[in-house]
């Protein structure tokens, strides 16, 4: 059941922030372009598993992408506010379809399921 309200979670804050995206007025090419990019942070396993789910883990969680997005309105940044639902609506995809944070132990262990 809790991983369930974790999938449920994460559609609900996908949804929404397409929705902010969208009252925007955003380039919808640039959401397509971006919504992948942070896990380029992956590459971070090249090194190991602990600084790789260090660093997957800095970039797949929600604070630091909704810190910027509170940042973004605090300068009246539209540039900071694009990266910032983008960066947010790709962690709610994440967690939709079913991929967490990860353990130091490997990369297909995750705090919602193993992969």
């Amino acid at each position: 059941m809790v991983k369930k309200f974790l999938h449920i979670e994460g559609l609900m804050v996908l949804l929404t922030v397409i929705y902010i995206y969208s009252l925007y007025e955003f380039s919808w090419w640039i959401f397509l372009l971006l919504i992948l990019s942070p896990d380029v942070s992956m590459l971070a396993y090249l090194i190991n598993d602990r600084i790789g789910a260090k660093v997957y883990n800095v970039f797949h969680t929600y604070t630091l992408s909704i810190f910027m997005i509170f940042l973004a309105i605090f300068l009246k940044s539209d540039a900071w506010m694009l990266i910032g639902l983008i960066w947010t609506a790709h962690i709610g995809m994440d967690r939709l379809f079913g991929y967490g944070l990860k353990y130091t132990s490997s990369f297909k262990a995750t705090h919602i399921q193993r992969l």
